[in-house]
């Protein structure tokens, strides 16, 4: 079974471990806007040297390079039958390219993820994570402000999905296993069943 999905949720609701076991589970590639950014990057290509100049100039890839990195990849064998995007749409214009650009080939996304958690329980998880990792960068304030950056960008976003009825909202509370059978029902519901 094919499925084209987008995964969101704030810092530390679980993404990058449910991006993977979604990927795992359903037999299509979880694709990264940042793990496309680092591979263009280290192999050199002219979209990737494109992109480093910028990023090395702190600046953020714009639409239009991001657009095309994530064409190029989508274009691959194995996101022939699906695939999870994590990090990509971040902006209207994304969403509008990913739109255009699905339809060239007859599909559309069949749902989007959305983790969802209290951000006061995300905040202590945050800052455990930085403890044990001695990620003395990672305090309060600073793990509040991700927080809000990520729901001033995400939800415009998310709010288009939710108008076509794509969005499926889960508690990405609980351990790895709770929440990823969590995100299979949901998609079951959906019609979405697991391929492998």
């Amino acid at each position: 079974m094919s499925a084209r999905l987008i995964i969101v949720g704030p810092p530390g609701a679980g993404k990058g471990t449910q991006a993977g076991r979604i990927a795992s589970t359903f037999g299509i590639p979880a694709i990264s806007t940042g793990d496309i950014f680092r591979k263009n990057v280290s192999e050199g290509t002219p979209l990737g040297q494109r992109a480093k100049a910028i990023m090395d100039a702190g600046e953020y890839v714009p639409d239009d390079l991001t657009n095309e990195l994530v064409r190029d990849r989508l274009a691959e064998s194995d996101a022939a039958d699906g695939f999870l995007l994590d990090g990509y749409p971040r902006t209207p214009a994304q969403v509008e390219y990913l739109d255009a650009l699905l339809a060239e080939h007859g599909t559309g996304i069949d749902a989007v993820v959305q983790l969802v958690a209290e951000q006061d329980a995300l905040v202590s998880r945050l800052l455990n994570r930085a403890a044990e990792q001695g990620r003395a960068d990672d305090n309060e304030q600073t793990i509040r402000r991700r927080q809000q950056v990520y729901l001033e960008q995400t939800a415009p976003l998310v709010a288009v999905y939710q108008e076509r009825g794509l969005v499926v909202d889960v508690d990405g509370l609980g351990g790895v296993d709770e929440v990823g059978d969590r995100i299979a029902e949901a998609l079951s519901a959906r019609g979405l069943a697991a391929s492998v």
